[in-house]
């Protein structure tokens, strides 16, 4: 008797919005984990052709609520125990994109959460995030994601020696783009480069050349879209 050889079925985690318009046309957000996936930080939110801020789509909880499972102690220290951090060049290009919250803080902390999109806890394995489109075609949809302390030859710990925000996060974020011109159909987000790596600003950087395992965290970045009609 021949054993057939085993496939490993890979797990996909799917997750539905529940405040999706069940009768509108499906958004579904497929990230798959790359090489040097380690727990990142990531947003992913909607901007008309002229770059204007529209909604924010999916945010992962820990920024969005400013608690992060393992608390941050000085510039290189998690603590075992879940608590506030405070993390200005974690998303910096979204958070100067989105309105600022009541206060005029830009960064969302616990007091100051943000609220306005689904939110969810880093994934561990693919995972898929379906819910509705509410934008006028076409649309870009973007992703910014970043890893906690994902140095390199170029971003190393004394390049920024003044800045606690800079050595918390290494290489800066990266920032992902793709333009939505079809009701259905899949689109795959490409980098366009990375955020303010001191996270005083909201400025995108194009040159992408001193970037390596920050460009390998994930490994699929698909919108698939099914239109209703």
């Amino acid at each position: 008797m021949q054993c057939k050889p085993t496939t490993r079925v890979e797990e996909v985690v799917t997750i539905v919005d529940p405040a999706a318009n069940k009768k509108g046309d499906t958004f579904t957000l497929n990230l798959k984990p790359g090489k040097h996936f380690n727990h990142p930080t990531y947003v992913v939110w909607a901007e008309d052709m002229a770059g204007n801020y529209l909604r924010t789509i999916y945010i992962t909880e820990s920024y969005a609520s400013g608690i992060f499972g393992h608390q941050m102690q000085g510039d290189s220290i998690w603590l075992k125990t879940k608590g506030p951090s405070f993390q200005p060049a974690a998303l910096p290009y979204w958070t100067h994109k989105k309105p600022g919250s009541k206060d005029g803080t830009k960064v969302p902390t616990p007091q100051n959460p943000f609220v306005d999109a689904y939110t969810g806890a880093t994934q561990k394995t693919a995972f898929n995030f379906e819910t509705s489109i509410a934008d006028q075609l076409p649309f870009r949809v973007l992703m910014e994601v970043n890893q906690t302390w994902d140095w390199n030859e170029h971003w190393t710990n004394n390049l920024y020696p003044d800045s606690p925000a800079y050595k918390r996060s290494a290489q800066p974020s990266v920032v992902y783009s793709v333009t939505i011109d079809e009701k259905s159909g899949s689109f795959y987000l490409n980098p366009i480069g990375h955020g303010d790596p001191k996270g005083d600003s909201g400025k995108l950087f194009t040159n992408l050349k001193t970037m390596t395992t920050a460009l390998l965290i994930f490994d699929t970045m698909e919108i698939r879209l099914n239109s209703s009609k």
